[in-house]
């Protein structure tokens, strides 16, 4: 049974991977640079978004928004006027917790891509199966907000592993919390030597504008940008 359950498992990887490289063909060929945007539920993304998308300086920007149901963070990111895509996982017994690349690819075609040079997929807050599944994306981003605890990286090591940016957010409630900032940071670099991380928070803007910066070095890969 454990065996069955691993191949079932194997073959569901490849499957979405191949998915994956078709997504990721499409973006090339459009130009478009990719970010997907990952954390546990209310660590902060959509604010985060909300601070920089509406100014990245000549960089058109656009959004695939993935939650179970509803669409709250699609509607205020749509206040930007960005072009946004709801993408719900509903369907199914209580929801998928994850965007996966076949997801993703059903919103494509709503999407103008060719009038993008950046695009960012929010996915469902979780800090576990959104780190197994790619979805075709030049670059992994996780929010890890001061509120959960400095033992995250060593419960959820993938989420942690596998992306190239963490946010540490919400440092302006350090202050007020029982909470060792560089504790946390010893624990991301157990899991994930050397990976680059800013410390931000979404309420003053501390730390927003580098957060800015690396969308924009991001979606700059040819350095062509105005």
């Amino acid at each position: 049974m454990h065996r069955t359950k691993v191949k079932v498992v194997a073959e569901a990887l490849d499957a979405n991977n191949t998915i994956a490289a078709a997504n990721r063909s499409d973006f090339d060929r459009a130009g478009v640079r990719v970010v997907n945007f990952m954390s546990a539920p209310g660590a902060g993304k959509t604010a985060l978004l909300e601070r920089v998308l509406a100014d990245l300086a000549g960089v058109r920007v656009g959004v695939l928004e993935g939650d179970v149901q509803g669409s709250i963070d699609a509607d205020r990111l749509a206040g930007l006027h960005v072009p946004v895509v709801q993408l719900n996982t509903s369907p199914g017994f209580g929801g998928e917790c994850h965007l996966d690349a076949n997801i993703v690819r059903t919103a494509l075609p709503s999407l103008p891509l060719d009038d993008l040079d950046l695009l960012v997929i929010e996915n469902v807050g979780n800090l576990v199966c959104p780190a197994e599944f790619r979805v075709g994306e030049d670059r992994r981003v996780m929010v890890c907000s001061v509120t959960e605890g400095e033992d995250k990286p060593l419960k959820y090591p993938l989420m942690f592993r596998t992306c190239d940016l963490v946010l540490v957010n919400k440092i302006d409630l350090l202050p007020h919390l029982e909470y060792d900032l560089d504790k946390l940071l010893y624990n991301v670099d157990q899991v994930n030597p050397g990976v680059e991380r800013l410390l931000v928070s979404a309420r003053t803007g501390e730390g927003i504008e580098s957060w800015r910066a690396w969308l924009m070095g991001i979606a700059d890969r040819e350095g062509t940008l105005a």
